[in-house]
């Protein structure tokens, strides 16, 4: 944080992080438990979400705890959102995060079907039943701040697979229609469209090493210079 923003911004808030154990998710569930933050992890990696929890919990007084979640199932959903609030009693945050690419294909006519319907199931559907399951709890406490993971291929055409660009638009397009019925309700709805990273989902896709999708990402940026990494290796 800069010397014009205070640190702990959210200190004594509650989140839940899908997609909370890798690339976005993993960074955010940092910063938020850097700054005050409790924090649940909704992932389906065990392995790394809990090597996560266990990893912050000295920084932060064990207040960082995951929970197995696929977000196409609701049960999964619900049972995170109800951790949430069992293990802090409140929740302030749903940052619906989690996401896949799918294949990196990019001719119609060559489309897997089964593809698209897993990349709009996890993106979308995923992303609907965790605004769902939080809104249970934000409406009768007046507050709340729902977040999503959108992307650049929600504004910019033909530079991602089909099925990965229309989730991205859906999920903008539920932003928008939240933003207007939970408005009255004192709840926040939000969304960020990054760029691509080389997350661990990315590079699996694509099935190279990190520096080699790095330098692909750099040579297709529109901004030339140097490519920014974190210090602390995340994604």
């Amino acid at each position: 944080m800069n010397g014009f923003i205070p640190n702990r911004l959210v200190k004594g808030k509650v989140a839940i992080v899908t997609g909370g154990a890798s690339g976005f998710g993993e960074s955010t569930v940092r910063l938020f438990a850097k700054h005050g933050a409790k924090v649940l992890i909704a992932d389906v990696q065990d392995e790394r979400g809990h090597a996560l929890c266990k990893e912050l919990a000295s920084e932060s007084n064990n207040d960082v705890v995951y929970v197995h979640c696929d977000v196409t199932q609701e049960s999964d959903v619900k049972n995170a959102v109800d951790t949430a609030i069992s293990e802090f009693g409140k929740l302030d945050i749903m940052f619906n995060n989690a996401g896949i690419p799918g294949n990196i294909e990019f001719t119609i006519l060559n489309a897997d079907n089964e593809n698209f319907k897993r990349v709009l199931d996890v993106n979308v559907y995923g992303s609907f039943l965790g605004a769902k399951h939080a809104t249970r709890v934000m409406i009768p406490a007046k507050c709340g701040v729902i977040l999503f993971t959108s992307s650049s291929a929600s504004v910019v055409s033909g530079e991602a697979p089909h099925a990965y660009t229309v989730s991205k638009h859906a999920v903008v397009g539920l932003m928008k229609n939240l933003c207007v019925e939970l408005g009255q309700h004192g709840i926040r709805v939000n969304c960020i469209s990054p760029g691509s990273v080389s997350t661990p989902f990315l590079t699996n896709a694509m099935g190279l090493e990190k520096a080699a999708v790095d330098d692909i990402l750099c040579q297709s940026a529109v901004l030339k210079g140097w490519c920014l990494r974190r210090r602390r290796q995340c994604f």
